[in-house]
Parts: structure tokens; sequence; C-alpha cells
């Protein structure tokens, strides 16, 4: 890191700073002004996000706006609605022994945050957070993710020509400026990423006693019981695997597949990949890119695991792999092993739910968990027997798009959940606090302690 690179970083942090300590942001006013602010930069610069995440990972059009610049829209609409109801002041109950009184929580702004973006939603799953950030009042870094150059140049345009610096501000660059801003104090800090970023961040924080969210990631499962709807479940779960060609923290990373329908399912998803993408997906315009090389190189090295039963074909040039299905894979093999984060889909068999359920309970808690099944009890018992963060019956991936429910993961696939109020809640500090009558008094509190004893057990018992 350079002491430039430092100080650049501490100059930014400190302006903050200090205009959070203004006291502007506590005005539900300036917040809303923000978002709507927020909302019409994103309009005027839509083209060019949307070009960017063409160019960064060859999104279609469509899916750069129904998962990225659509989804901050309907973030922003819902937070505009409900806000100033979620920053007002609520009563909660008063116990016996402190009436008469009433107490109240307060919802305050943490101050100074930082969110931390990732490159395979760059736009939507930097903004998002940043929504709820501004909804609770407080004032943001955004580290832009460098691997997605062009959409993260779109951002930092948007944000510089629309906000005060001291308000909002975008920081670029590689590990020298994640390092020089993990090594700030800030009030809370927010990241998106992998578990092993997440643990450098987390300690980073620990030196400050910052608070953090991490949104991580894991390998989701997908159980597809013998009594689903099975070509229903093929067209969904060919869906959410292959957007954003397999790069979405929360797409199934692999099938269990109940061994009395596997044969069938598996020639159903083919031709939902067929019917999906065509002969050729490399020639289909709503079939994406892998990032960089480097993740290409990394995918192209599953290939060579298990029998490809669908898919298997890679360029290097265009950093392409197609739309991939794999089987007779051992549960120990690395692509069982890693979350992978790509276009490629190991499918395993089980033959009682049960066996699939201790399956997933063996391996670390998952960001998201799908089943499908017709049979209401057995959801029911799958639900309560597995840890996930989240998920769907009968789906996939479109949990994350409901800002009524909560968004994280648990255990080693993330910590906190945001979407909505959630994110309110999130950027907040709950603080609570008791008003007392100044013209009443239970006099049996005070010393001597003795003569009150036999209220106190009364009133506490």
């Amino acid at each position: 890191m350079t002491e430039n690179k430092s100080a650049e970083v501490e100059h930014l942090v400190l302006a903050q700073r200090e205009y959070f300590a203004s006291g502007r942001t506590r005005d539900l006013g300036l917040r809303r002004e923000q978002l709507l602010k927020l909302k019409a930069a994103i309009k005027k610069h839509e083209a060019k996000i949307i070009e960017g995440l063409r160019r960064d990972l060859n999104k279609s059009e469509f899916e750069s706006y129904a998962a990225e610049v659509g989804f901050i829209y309907e973030e922003i609409n819902h937070t505009l609605k409900s806000f100033e109801k979620w920053a007002k002041p609520v009563g909660v109950a008063t116990p016996l022994l402190h009436k008469p009184s009433r107490s109240v929580i307060y919802s305050e702004p943490r101050g100074n945050v930082l969110v931390i973006g990732p490159w395979n939603y760059p736009f939507q799953l930097l903004i998002s957070p940043v929504v709820g950030a501004i909804a609770a009042g407080n004032t943001a870094v955004l580290k832009l993710p460098d691997a997605a150059a062009h959409t993260s140049k779109a951002v930092a345009d948007l944000i510089a020509e629309t906000f005060d610096p001291g308000f909002l501000v975008t920081v670029s660059g590689g590990r020298a400026s994640a390092t020089a801003l993990l090594a700030c104090k800030f009030d809370y800090i927010f990241f998106t990423g992998g578990p092993e970023v997440g643990k450098v961040v987390m300690t980073a924080a620990a030196k400050h006693l910052t608070p953090v969210t991490l949104e991580l990631g894991g390998k989701s499962p997908c159980i597809v019981h013998d009594d689903a709807a099975l070509e229903q479940a093929a067209k969904r779960i060919v869906w959410g695997k292959f957007l954003n060609a397999g790069q979405t923290c929360v797409a199934p990373d692999y099938l269990l597949v109940h061994n009395n329908v596997k044969a069938r399912f598996i020639e159903l998803l083919k031709v939902e990949i067929k019917s999906a993408f065509g002969e050729s997906p490399k020639t289909s315009p709503d079939y994406g890119r892998i990032i960089n090389d480097k993740h290409h190189e990394r995918l192209v090295g599953y290939l060579k695991e298990g029998r490809i039963v669908a898919g298997g074909e890679s360029d290097s040039k265009t950093r392409y792999i197609s739309p991939t299905l794999l089987t007779d894979l051992s549960s120990e093999s690395p692509v069982m092993s890693e979350e992978i984060f790509g276009p490629i889909l190991p499918i395993l068999e089980y033959s009682d739910i049960g066996e699939a359920i201790a399956f997933v309970n063996e391996r670390a808690k998952p960001l998201a968990l799908y089943f499908f099944s017709s049979d209401k009890a057995t959801q029911r018992h799958v639900l309560g027997s597995v840890s996930f963060g989240g998920g769907c019956i009968n789906d996939v991936v479109v949990h994350l798009a409901n800002p009524h429910l909560p968004f994280g993961g648990v255990g080693q696939s993330g910590m906190g959940s945001y979407h909505g109020k959630f994110s309110f809640d999130l950027f907040s500090h709950k603080k609570g606090v008791v008003h007392k009558s100044p013209h009443f008094e239970l006099k049996f509190r005070y010393r001597p302690y003795a003569p009150n004893m036999k209220w106190l057990r009364r009133v506490m018992k």
C-alpha cells in the first residue's frame, strides 16, 4: 500500500465523518431527497450501466435490467414508500416495577459505513445495501469491484456526478485500495464476496471493534424429490443455475435427485438447456461469459471430473463455458468441495429424503437451499431439518427479489441480512430509552432495603 493511497483514503473517510457530524443525514427529508437523486441518476446512466455489464460479463439487456438495474428501482421504490414509518420511534411495554413510565426504541444512523461490492452483480450488490444505508441516515464509502472495470466506471461516474463526496463516494483499485480502506475506522462494514476475503474483512474490523455484515456464499443444494413436478422443476433450475453464466451466489451449486427420477430428470434438463440457449449456447444473446481468465481456467479444471452428460465445451479466448451437467461424481471431488460459481451443475442421487438431509447437514450451512416436492409434509420436514440462509420451495433464486424477506447467510455463508426494512434496521442502531414521570415515585426501590423486601418479592415473582 502506497502512502499516497493511504492518505487519499483517509481524507475521504475524514470528509465523511465531518459530513455525518454536521447532523444533516438525520433529516428524513434529506434522506428522501438523496434516494430520489439516486434513482434519477441511475435512470440517466442506465444505458452506460447496462453496457458495462455487457462488456464485463456479456449480460443480456434483459438480465441486466431484471437482476441489476430494475432490481434497484424496486428497492428504492419500496424504501421510499416506507422508510419514514420505519424511522419512527416504537413504543414497547414497560415492566410494572418501572411504572409510571414509557419505553421507546429509537432508530439512529450508525454513521460512516463502508460497502464493499462484488464483481458478479457489480451494480445491484453494491447499490442495494447503499439504499438501506441512505434511508437509515448514514454516509457511505463504496469500494468498487476491480474485476468488473466497465460497470465500476459507470457507477463511479454516476456517484461523482450526483453526490457530495462527504455523503457518498466511490473508491476504485485493487488490493492496495481495499487495504487502505480496511485500515480506517468505520462505524459499519458491509461486505459481499467470498469466505476467504470475508475473514480478512472481519479481522480488520475487529481492530476497531467495527460491526460487520458478511454476505458470502457456499454450496447451495437443490433437492429434487420423486414427487416433484419434474418438467417445471427442470425449467426453473436451468433458468436459475445458468443466470449470469452460473456466477450467482444463490445459484443451485449441485443437485440431489431421487434415484427413481434421476435418469428422466437429466433428460428434461438437457431439453430445457436446448430450449433456453439453442443448439449453440455460444451464439445465444442470452448467455453470459466468465468474468476473467483466472476464473475460466479454474472452471475448466472441473470439466475433467465425473462424466459430462451435457455441455462441456469451453473457449479461453472468449471465456466461454457451455451449460454443463456432470454425473458419476465422488462427494469428495473438488467440484463438490468448492463453490463452483460457474455454469457447471453436478448431479448426485439419493434414495430417501433423510439421506439427502444428512448429506446437506454434513457440510457447511449454505446460503440457499431449494427443494422440489409436491408433498407439504415433506416440505416442512426439510425446512425444519436444515439450516440455511434462505431459499425456495419449488423454485430457485427468486427469494432474494422479495424486499419483504431478509436476505443473508448463516454460519460460513455469512452473517446479517438485508433488503427492504431489514436493510434499514441493519444500518440503524436501535436505542432503547425509558421516559420516567417526574411526578410519581415508587419508594420501595430505595434504601434502606429491608422494609421493602416483601414488596419486591410481590412485584418480581
